[in-house]
């Protein structure tokens, strides 16, 4: 029986976030089977594109679509009513503000398919009033790290500074991803403070950009530099959107560290990411036992020491130590591109309705 075609909606953004690079990949990894299609609002032009296609996917949240959250549901309507199949991954659920919830309700309502993330939004999902209203169709999908290692790495002008850095005696904490107040980025700071206050010569280098909303992130990050004196310490790179200079700062991180409110989370692409450096990432574990079960990436890198696990509940100083400890120790290394095609072939199972992890 031949595979189902496929219409992956895209928006139109440069800076990308990870649920919009995820939504390129799939059309990517899907091939011949999928077209890509920016979601600008022209339903005669979408009306078109369904023609020759059997479902369309839509991700949530994309960034890019904050000022614009009527068209997916204009999509995913003309979609339903061309009978045709909408599956919707959802990368957040409880995190969302409630009022991009109560927007995205009528895109959930006509899904056929919902594929999460992570366990944990699959459950704030199936806890919310809109899960009766939805259809069981549900499942797990293994999140895939948003990029892969490049063959040949670029030394710019941020991985030359860190070197020379490094050169000095200075130990280097990074951290990739976008700069957020629910990613608790400012945590790494605190580390850097901590480690500071030992003796130690810290840097910070925060790989990616601010995201932008009606708070001050920028503004308070920086605040916080201050008040812990570390501000000459901190560099912030801006996107980066070349792969190639991507990983040539990485190659200059003595250790990786993230302190999630809510642990890690299978959804973390960007610890994922991280991890391919080489370089050993210090980050708080789940919540749940559980949470990682479905990813045997994670699974892997956990138990083969590349991500290294500290308390749930930890603080700075927990965090100080076992980044300390863990720049000192060996990484190995793994298979990253058989890795991720695994993991790819895994989301494109459950796109196709196989070997789903259900929730």
């Amino acid at each position: 029986m031949p595979k189902r075609r496929y219409l992956a909606l895209v928006s139109d953004a440069y800076q990308t976030c990870g649920v919009e690079e995820f939504a390129r990949q799939t059309a990517l990894r899907l091939a011949e089977r999928t077209d890509q299609h920016v979601l600008d609002g022209d339903i005669r032009r979408l009306t078109s594109a369904l023609a020759d296609v059997d479902a369309v996917i839509l991700n949530f949240p994309v960034v890019a679509w904050k000022k614009k959250l009527t068209q997916p549901i204009a999509a995913a309507l003309t979609t339903r009513l061309r009978r045709k199949q909408l599956v919707v991954v959802l990368h957040e659920w409880d995190a969302l503000d409630w009022k991009r919830r109560l927007v995205l309700a009528p895109v959930v309502m006509l899904a056929t398919q919902i594929l999460f993330s992570a366990p944990e939004v699959a459950a704030e999902f199936a806890g919310s009033p809109l899960s009766a209203l939805s259809t069981g169709r549900r499942g797990v999908i293994p999140i895939p790290p948003n990029l892969a290692l490049p063959t040949v790495l670029h030394d710019g002008s941020v991985a030359r500074t860190l070197e020379e850095q490094r050169k000095a005696g200075r130990l280097v904490l990074g951290q990739f991803g976008s700069i957020y107040p629910k990613k608790q980025s400012t945590a790494v700071l605190e580390v850097a403070a901590r480690l500071l206050a030992l003796g130690h010569d810290v840097g910070v280098v925060f790989v990616g950009s601010f995201i932008r909303g009606t708070d001050n992130v920028e503004r308070d990050f920086y605040a916080l530099a201050d008040k812990l004196g570390v501000s000459g310490r901190v560099t912030v790179t801006g996107y980066v959107a070349n792969a190639e200079e991507l990983f040539g700062i990485f190659k200059q991180v003595d250790v990786f560290c993230y302190l999630f409110s809510e642990g890690l989370t299978a959804r973390r692409a960007s610890v994922l990411a991280a991890s391919f450096s080489g370089k050993p990432v210090v980050v708080n574990a789940p919540r749940q036992p559980d949470a990682v079960a479905h990813h045997g990436l994670f699974r892997k890198l956990i138990n083969g020491g590349a991500i290294r696990l500290v308390d749930t509940r930890a603080d700075a100083n927990a965090m100080a130590d076992a980044a300390l400890e863990a720049s000192q120790s060996p990484v190995a290394l793994i298979d990253a591109k058989a890795e991720v095609d695994a993991l790819w072939s895994a989301v494109i199972d459950a796109l196709d309705g196989e070997k789903v992890v259900h929730m």
